[in-house]
This record gives C-alpha cells, structure tokens and sequence, in this order.
C-alpha cells in the first residue's frame, strides 16, 4: 500500500495550499489513504469541526494531532464518535476525550493509526509515550494488523529519533511532527520502519512556521506576549511518500514531497 502523510497545517493559508495541491497528487499518484495533522488547522490553533470536515471533502482520509487539538469545542465533543477519522496523543491522562489510535480500512488493508507526545521540552505532563506505545502496540497485534503509522509529536529530535529506534521492526512507520521544519533524514531503519524527524508543515511561506515574521520578531525583541497573526500569501506544503509491504508491514519506500501554491483562488 501507498500513503500520504501531511505535516501541520497552518491557518487558512495551509488550508488553501492543502485544498489547492493534494486533489492533484492523489489523483496522479493514486494513494491508498491520506493522513494529515490537523493541530494548527484553524487560526493556527487546534482544529475546529467545519475545517476538518472541509479537508475531509478535499480529500484527506484521516487525522493526527497534538498539543493545541483541545482548542475548539466544536471538534472535542466530536473526538468520542467511534467513526471519527481522528486521533488525539495517546499518553494524556486516562478519561481525556478522544482515542489515542484507531483501526480503519484502506484499500484491501487494516492499517492502525497512532498517535503519541513527547514530554522533553513540551508543556504537558504527560503519561510515558514509549510505555503507551507498548500498551497500545500489544492492543493492536490482538487485531491482527500489520500496517501500523505512528504520528510522534514532539519538540526534541533526539526524543524523536529514540523513538523511532525504539519502534523500528514493530511499525511500518514513525513520522515526527510539531516542529513545522521537515528534516532530511527521512529513511528506512534497519529493521523495517520508516521515519522522519519531522514531516514539516503546510502554510505560509515567507513566515515563522505558518505565522506572519513581524508579529514573532516583535516577541523575541520585547519578550511580550503577542497575538500570533496569520495572513494569506504564497505557501507551501510539506509531506512524506511511503510504500508498506502489506504481508508483513515493513516499509519499502519513504521520500519528501515539497509543493507549492500562490493561493490565488
């Protein structure tokens, strides 16, 4: 199987990069499933229901999220419903709202979606992602599912390539978000998981990761807090490209994908 998996999108700049590039790679590349992170879908904080509903519509099948995905009521009461094609880090504490991984179908294949927070440097406390991950991943093969994506969103890149090192052989892939810079070191490991520190972002291209430059300048100069602005503009979108070997759920393939839009409408 093929999939795409979508770094954060930014605001609506993000959102119209997404509406105006991924119709066309789905169509050229014919993707078993679409994934996208949605935790800076809306203002550039969390997701609200009408724009994951949107995305949906434009073609991406499922979510990831993180620490802002609390932001709007309207998607929180949603994140319950069993058939709702999102997951929230896994490693809040028991009784948060929402499912930390789901089973879904596409294609021919059962494909187990994660989703899991770093604590280094990140302002929850949260429970152990490397122990979820086993708790989960034992809940998973009682299912009989071989492909597995973990989304690992998380601030530190030695966190994230520990991770990865950790899961390697046991997912098909570890694709690293939150830090909206995609790195280079996209690659398989040696036991058959793919991985990438960070999958990058889809938003504004001349920006501070997807919000405007004056506003965040203006911060780092006062060391005042400030409302965090995003305008429309030229964007960009970053993602990963990986193929999984159905059978046993070992990754043969993972690249970058890099496109741009001008968000003319």
């Amino acid at each position: 199987m093929k999939f795409l998996f979508i770094g954060d999108i930014v605001g609506k700049p993000g959102r119209k990069a997404v509406e105006h590039i991924v119709p066309e790679l789905r169509r050229k590349n014919n993707y078993d499933l679409v994934i996208a992170n949605a935790e800076n879908m809306t203002h550039g904080k969390g997701a609200s229901e009408k724009d994951v509903n949107a995305m949906i519509r434009i073609g991406i099948d499922f979510f990831t999220s993180g620490n802002h995905i609390w932001r709007h009521r309207s998607l929180v009461e949603k994140m319950n419903e069993p058939n709702f094609p999102l997951v929230r880090p896994a490693n809040y504490p028991v009784g948060s709202p929402g499912k930390g991984y789901r089973i879904i179908e596409a294609g021919h294949t059962k494909v187990a979606i994660m989703n899991l927070m770093g604590r280094v440097f990140m302002p929850a406390h949260l429970d152990c992602p490397f122990r979820k991950a086993e708790e989960m991943l034992a809940a998973i093969e009682a299912e009989n599912v071989k492909v597995i994506i973990v989304d690992f969103h998380a601030e530190a890149t030695s966190e994230k390539i520990a991770f990865g090192q950790f899961l390697d052989g046991r997912v098909s892939a570890v694709l690293g978000t939150h830090t909206h810079v995609a790195t280079a070191d996209y690659q398989i490991l040696p036991k058959g998981t793919a991985y990438i520190t960070d999958a990058g972002m889809v938003g504004k291209k001349h920006s501070v990761i997807g919000v405007d430059t004056p506003c965040i300048i203006r911060q780092f100069l006062t060391q005042l807090p400030v409302v965090h602005e995003i305008s429309e503009g030229p964007a960009f979108l970053n993602a990963v490209e990986c193929e999984i070997d159905e059978k046993n759920g070992k990754a043969t393939a993972i690249s970058s994908v890099y496109e741009e839009s001008d968000n003319r409408a």
